[in-house]
């Protein structure tokens, strides 16, 4: 295959445009002689006759002229690769991978990349979404190059293989079925449904975190059923066959109707803390920091949108 090498070509451009050997050494800040040796070394590999002798100058022979058509869209690319590597390094542009829980990706990751459009088109922002553990096993892996998961299931800060990165404290409202004796009741404590039969999955990190909120409140809850979905916790709360902890960031997967009540708990609001992770280092790459930075936005933004909340909200499963 023909060798074609860019910065010869580029001498016979400027040799083209300038019509002296002279000019050209001049303009490259070369010698006259480093000029001829480069186009001759072109001609060389290129196997055709580039310059021919007009007088006491040379003239480009229609080979060259050939050759500098097809160098001309070479040049042009070669631009535009310019243009998007700057592009990359100021992170501008470049594909981001994000895993995250369920709930976190139209709370959090969806607001994000639509706040990061008008701004930065040429980010690709790509979403997978994975529960804690695969979170991390993604981007310990390097299959993602963003993790959002949740604190309590996450490595802990001192683990030298990643960074976290703070969002959010989401609440965790109780889920009455309408007709319920503490639908309305006032100053509603999580322990006061201690005698109540529960709605959580069987395993995984949001049986862990019903149980715990429970635990802390003083009581252990009775699991009467066994969901991980919301749409199917919530039709089980509406039929009256129990109650159940739902995450304020689920509200965006709930219709308004007349089935579930919503109840913002008392004193004692049980939480879950939101983190973002990276493989430690790369939150110096400008495109990572970028979506680090549109993720706290969000953050922030539903946070200040979706404050404590009225103690009561009616809503159907969705």
């Amino acid at each position: 295959m023909t060798e074609w090498d860019i910065k010869k070509l580029q001498i016979l451009r400027t040799l083209r445009d300038r019509g002296t050997v002279t000019a050209t050494a001049e303009t490259l800040l070369m010698t006259p002689s480093a000029v001829s040796q480069q186009l001759t070394n072109l001609s060389r590999q290129l196997g055709v006759r580039l310059l021919e002798a007009q007088g006491r100058r040379v003239r480009l022979t229609d080979a060259a002229h050939l050759v500098l058509r097809h160098a001309e869209a070479v040049f042009a690319q070669l631009e535009r690769a310019e243009a998007d590597l700057d592009a990359y390094l100021s992170g501008e542009a470049g594909r981001i991978r994000v895993a995250a829980f369920s709930t976190a990706v139209p709370a959090l990751v969806v607001p994000a990349v639509q706040a990061l459009r008008p701004a930065h088109p040429g980010l690709d922002v790509r979403v997978r979404e994975a529960e804690a553990a695969e979170a991390y096993e993604l981007l310990t892996a390097g299959q993602v190059d963003l993790a959002l998961s949740l604190a309590a299931h996450a490595p802990t800060a001192r683990d030298p293989k990643f960074s976290r990165v703070p969002l959010l404290a989401d609440p965790l409202d109780v889920a009455l079925p309408a007709g319920h004796p503490l639908a309305d009741a006032a100053g509603l404590r999580l322990a006061d449904l201690s005698a109540e039969p529960w709605i959580f999955g069987g395993s995984g990190p949001w049986s862990e975190i019903t149980t715990a909120a429970c635990e802390a409140a003083g009581f252990v809850p009775e699991q009467a059923h066994s969901a991980a979905g919301w749409t199917a916790i919530l039709a089980l709360v509406e039929a009256g066959m129990g109650v159940a902890l739902v995450p304020r960031m689920a509200a965006a997967e709930r219709r308004t109707g007349s089935g579930v009540v919503m109840r913002v708990l008392s004193a004692d609001q049980p939480r879950r803390h939101v983190v973002a992770a990276v493989r430690r280092g790369s939150e110096e790459r400008p495109a990572v920091a970028r979506v680090l930075a549109a993720l706290r936005q969000a953050a922030v933004r539903r946070e200040t949108a979706h404050p404590e909340g009225t103690p009561r909200e009616t809503v159907q499963p969705g």
